[in-house]
């Protein structure tokens, strides 16, 4: 499953980098995020409350940021489980572009899953992972903003 996107944010580079760091900041804006922590500098754990389709659960996972490249952009890699319900992992590949006082936010992102979370179909998939992620950038876009 592949899916990209661009957003427009009306604050500078190095405070949107920063933002990606900021625990407080990402708990805000995962949609149904219930716990986060960071590991490592560039680590962190999290438990996220998600719903697709019929299939409800909480997922237990991790993210690494990796190929750092500041504030230009970097790779996020994660793996989540939801028992029963199945698992996802993936990455992302975000690339930050000043434009001005503002900052373009480009990803392009890679996930595989199994499970029960499988058997829906890509559509549904698809279409809530997309819907998950646009809930993501327009919280930390609007958290930026204001």
């Amino acid at each position: 499953m592949d899916i990209s996107g661009e957003h427009r944010i009306a604050a500078p580079r190095d405070r949107v980098w920063a933002a990606l760091f900021d625990v407080e900041t990402l708990k805000a804006c995962i949609p149904g995020c219930k716990e986060l922590e960071q590991t490592s500098d560039t680590g962190f754990a999290a438990k996220v409350q998600l719903k697709v389709g019929p299939v409800s659960a909480t997922f237990s996972g991790t993210v690494e940021l990796q190929d750092i490249d500041a504030p230009n952009g970097c790779r996020i890699v994660g793996q989540g489980n939801g028992g029963i319900a199945g698992f996802a992992k993936g990455g992302s590949l975000v690339i930050l572009e000043a434009d001005g006082d503002e900052t373009i936010l480009r990803y392009d992102a890679k996930a595989e899953i199994g499970g029960k979370l499988a058997a829906l179909g890509s559509r549904l998939v698809q279409a809530t992972s997309r819907k998950l992620a646009d809930q993501f950038f327009t919280a930390f876009t609007a958290r930026l903003a204001g």
